[in-house]
């Protein structure tokens, strides 16, 4: 087995034993089996409980012992993208590592884009390739290709098993890795030989990495550092980010924000992170986040991140950005810390645990200052602008449907604990405006690498993993027509998810684009669905074997959204037929500073004075 291990580690959590051949050995001591059935017995023992893939040539042996196991569910994809989207899918709903397969060649190289995907958003998988045998690998051999090598760059690590004695050991340290420090994706690539050939296979396997040992625990002098600064800071922001959501922290996040006071921000990828509802909270920062919390961010004297990374949709441009803010800057990943902006207090650690020391930091800290700081100016000025340029949205003029108004009803409409997922674009956006985020867990995107075709096969994997709670996918009709087809693995595996394609037949945010920076020359952006209906959605849907409804007015969009509700035993898909000009605001153009926020056309940018 290759190895070469990256990032950072703590205890692998204790694996669970794995099936018993009959007669029984004792315990503990090795048994003779397949690589194949290693492979199997391992993913059993490290509590994998779905896998999602497509079998293949070098692949095959590993899906012959796979038939047998009662412990791993396979679904069946219908194309290996959709089995990497729906592992991060149901890694992200879960908290679990999330599990695709795939055969060597083109179906290794089809989960390029969702393991690049996961990589972007620190998201926890594992994808197990089959590759040619040993004796061909360099050859060119059919059906080769050197995933281990293309997937560098977009995977935390990637091992090449050549020793079937290895895969046990290989899958409890891709596990491990892909769990523990900064989450992401580990790549196991196996020879088919390998999995054919005999071996011993015994559990639990030590793990060898050595020098991934990733910092849990802050240092305490930095928290003391970030405390002092929280406590005499005049204008301070909670910068929110999605590493709270990783490391569990929602619950020591509230703590510290009613402990302090301090405004809050959530990022697209910390939605739910912090309530909603909270007065404390100003929205979501960045290109398409709401203008108070836009200019919390760009008022503020300190900024302290919690899991964030100062992302180019944040910052806007990075010279501009915060002009006046000192930096606390946490984050489990030492690469970020001071990437994009310097930190004036660095804090390497696990943002559950640095929140925790953090309270009892600033309580000592408040102890000792003689006489706090005042925040209600700073509370005022920040809620005079969340009163002055609130989130909303005007109907289209030529009477055609709001897709705002559509998405809202579905948040207002589906039980509390909904989970909800996107597309990429104009609905994407709308969908983390409008409705209303009150748990971790429950907005889950492609933040990071914008994978348009996220959206059904991720829906396929939250409710694998999450089968007791409503899951909708809130997509457009140009990512809607990338991943459909696993709308048919689902309706096969009896996994009722709910899809509102928000149509309004072009590529939508490329179209606000084409409007707003080239002078309305709309380009190969119509996609036909309006003016053609071609695909029909519904139509498409019932093919699919899922129920297809539409709805085109106003007057139609509750009882299509009940209906949905009502039915459980199947996938359903709305079909909203939208008007096609509706845009995303606020919105800060690229390239342009954070003090140029627009909150609408025609409306000219809130320069630095207004803010």
């Amino acid at each position: 087995m290759t190895s070469a291990p990256s990032r950072q580690a703590q205890e692998p959590p204790s694996p669970r034993p794995g099936p018993r051949p009959k007669p029984a050995p004792p315990s503990g001591a090795p048994i003779r089996v397949t690589g194949a059935q290693s492979l199997v017995r391992s993913l059993e023992a490290v509590g994998c409980e779905v896998v999602f893939g497509i079998p293949g040539g070098t692949i095959l042996p590993a899906y012959d012992p796979l038939l047998d196991s009662t412990k791993v569910r396979h679904i069946l994809v219908r194309h290996e993208q959709g089995a990497g989207h729906a592992a991060t899918g149901y890694a992200q709903a879960t908290g679990k590592v999330g599990v695709c397969m795939a055969t060597s060649g083109p179906g290794a190289t089809n989960l390029v884009t969702p393991l690049a995907d996961a990589h972007m958003d620190s998201v926890p998988v594992v994808a197990i390739t089959g590759q040619q045998t040993r004796a061909l690998i360099g050859t060119d051999a059919f059906q080769e290709a050197d995933i281990c090598g293309i997937t560098m760059p977009i995977t935390k690590h990637n091992f090449l098993v050549t020793d079937p004695a290895e895969i046990p050991r290989a899958i409890a340290e891709a596990f491990h890795l892909a769990s523990t420090g900064r989450p992401g994706p580990v790549l196991v690539d196996i020879p088919k030989d390998v999995l054919q050939e005999t071996t011993s296979f015994s559990w639990p396997p030590e793990l060898r990495l050595p020098g991934y040992r990733p910092t849990t625990r802050p240092h305490g002098k930095q928290v003391r550092e970030a405390a002092k600064l929280i406590v005499g800071a005049r204008r301070p922001v909670l910068y929110v980010g999605g590493g709270v959501i990783k490391a569990d922290a929602h619950a020591e996040l509230l703590r510290l924000a009613e402990e302090t006071g301090i405004p809050v921000v959530t990022t697209l990828m910390a939605r739910g992170a912090f309530p909603d509802s909270h007065p404390q909270h100003y929205g979501m920062p960045g290109m398409h986040g709401t203008v108070a919390a836009v200019a919390a961010m760009q008022k503020s004297d300190l900024l302290v991140a919690l899991g964030a990374r100062f992302d180019d949709r944040v910052t806007g441009q990075l010279s501009t950005f915060a002009p006046d803010a000192q930096i606390v800057h946490a984050d489990i990943d030492p690469a970020e810390i001071s990437k994009n902006r310097r930190a004036d207090v660095p804090i390497v650690g696990d943002c559950k645990e640095i929140i925790t020391e953090l309270i009892d930091a600033v309580r000592t800290e408040k102890e000792n200052r003689a006489k706090p700081v005042d925040l209600s100016e700073w509370i005022k000025t920040l809620d005079d602008i969340r009163g002055t340029f609130p989130l909303g949205y005007d109907w289209p003029e030529d009477g055609t449907l709001s897709p705002q108004y559509v998405i809202e009803r579905i948040g207002q409409l589906s039980p509390s604990d909904t989970i909800y997922t996107a597309g990429v674009g104009q609905h994407q956006m709308w969908a983390a405006q409008f409705i209303k985020y009150e748990n971790p867990r429950t907005w889950i995107n492609s933040g990071g690498l914008g994978t348009m075709g996220y959206a059904v096969p991720a829906a396929m994997g939250i409710k694998a993993g999450m089968p007791d709670q409503v899951c909708w996918a809130i997509d457009g009709d140009g990512c809607f027509q990338m991943t459909n087809q696993e709308l048919a693995t689902c309706a096969i595996e009896g996994i009722p998810v709910k899809i509102a394609v928000i149509n309004n037949g072009n590529l939508g945010m490329v179209r606000q684009w084409q409007n707003l920076f080239y002078g309305e020359r709309y380009s190969n952006t119509d996609l036909g669905t309006h003016k053609h209906r071609i695909p029909d959605f519904k139509l498409l849907a019932e093919a699919l074997g899922c129920v297809g409804l539409r709805a085109e007015s106003r007057d139609e969009v509750d009882a299509v959204i009940q209906q949905a509700l009502e039915i459980n035993d199947r996938p359903v898909v709305i079909d909203f037929v939208v008007g096609k000009d509706a845009q995303v605001w606020p919105m800060v153009a690229a390239g342009t500073g954070n003090s140029e926020i627009m909150a609408a056309r025609g409306i000219r940018p809130l320069f630095d004075e207004d803010l």
